[in-house]
């Protein structure tokens, strides 16, 4: 199979790049500055084992492909709110011997949060799900890191809504001969859901920076818990800590990579390149909606998905708000909302 990374950033990037140092056949799809980076030097992906140069296939769509081919996997790695612009222009394009690839080629959806795959079932007919354990950094055009040793990612993998098929476990051979452990399941979105509520603390994170101290922690710990009682609510099931460190244990261990900083997580990482736009509409976004829907108040992460959004919307630097405002904000909130003050 050929393996299309739409989006070459930290996620894509990593997954394309070790796919291709195993002998997959991938092509790379990015668009502005980091395109032109790799078509001009190729993927310079940095990991424990060393930098390795990809000179890849680049894309900055389907027309530059021509025909895709009937053993084509799309792999969307874009963030979720530039998911539906990848759909619109993926899913007509023609495939050898008849059909579009929204009909006929396998697309999984490889992004945060549990929106993603709802959108690419409206157009695609087979959908695959991802939920992404791999600590990977895009900063600069033409360059990702992934930190991970001595597995790069824990991906696991499963039909969209459910189930399992060949071709999911065919495409699970192919990463696990790449750096990756890639469990076939037939429940991915319990699986997405628990990695939700970890990702709530990543507008956290974007906003006052690395979280260490303990009122950081204590935030952190009221917003997720906000999120546990959204998904209580709307009888959504998701893996509990205990399944997850079995399924971790001692699999992915950060490495310092020379040359390279770990920076932040994903949100962070869309800060701090200045794009415009951060994902938090599909992480604290998703619990605010399925909160509104089950009459649940969300406070917390209605306050983070705005502030998050007015960072990016504005281009503030990741980190810039001390803790100690955020708190004081987050307090006003959950007051307003009827709700109790922290103890």
């Amino acid at each position: 199979m050929r393996y299309i990374i739409i989006g070459a950033g930290a996620v894509g990037g990593a997954v394309g790049g070790r796919l291709a140092g195993a002998g997959h056949d991938v092509v790379l799809v990015a668009r502005g500055a980091h395109y032109e980076a790799l078509r001009a030097d190729g993927l310079r992906l940095t990991t424990p084992d060393g930098t390795h140069v990809h000179r890849l296939p680049v894309a900055d769509g389907p027309g530059a492909l021509g025909e895709l081919r009937a053993d084509d996997v799309l792999v969307l790695a874009v963030k979720t709110q530039d998911g539906p612009a990848a759909l619109r222009a993926w899913g007509p394009a023609p495939v050898a011997g008849g059909g579009t690839a929204a009909e006929r080629l396998p697309l999984v959806c490889a992004q945060n949060g549990v929106e993603g795959q709802r959108q690419a079932l409206r157009t695609f007919r087979r959908v695959y799900g991802v939920c992404v354990w791999l600590p990977a950094t895009f900063l600069e055009p033409g360059a990702v890191s992934a930190a991970g040793a001595p597995l790069t990612g824990i991906l696991h993998l499963g039909r969209y809504p459910h189930g399992t098929d060949d071709t999911a476990h065919r495409m699970a051979a192919d990463l696990e001969r790449s750096r990756f452990e890639v469990p076939v399941v037939p429940d991915v979105a319990r699986w997405q859901y628990a990695k939700l509520l970890a990702n709530l603390a990543n507008a956290v994170e974007a906003l006052t920076g690395e979280i260490t101290g303990e009122a950081a922690r204590e935030l952190r710990g009221r917003v997720r818990a906000e999120g546990e009682a959204v998904l209580a609510a709307a009888g959504i099931a998701y893996t509990g800590d205990e399944e997850q460190r079995a399924a971790r244990a001692d699999k992915i261990g950060l490495r310092p990579l020379a040359g390279a900083p770990r920076g932040g997580g994903s949100s962070w990482q869309s800060l701090s390149r200045g794009t415009g736009t951060v994902e938090a509409d599909y992480l604290n976004g998703e619990i605010a909606l399925l909160g509104r829907l089950h009459g649940v108040p969300t406070p917390l992460n209605d306050l983070l998905q705005r502030l998050a959004n007015t960072f990016a919307r504005e281009r503030r630097e990741p980190g810039s708000m001390p803790v100690p405002e955020l708190v004081g904000l987050a307090e006003r909130a959950v007051l307003a909302a009827g709700g109790e003050p922290s103890p």
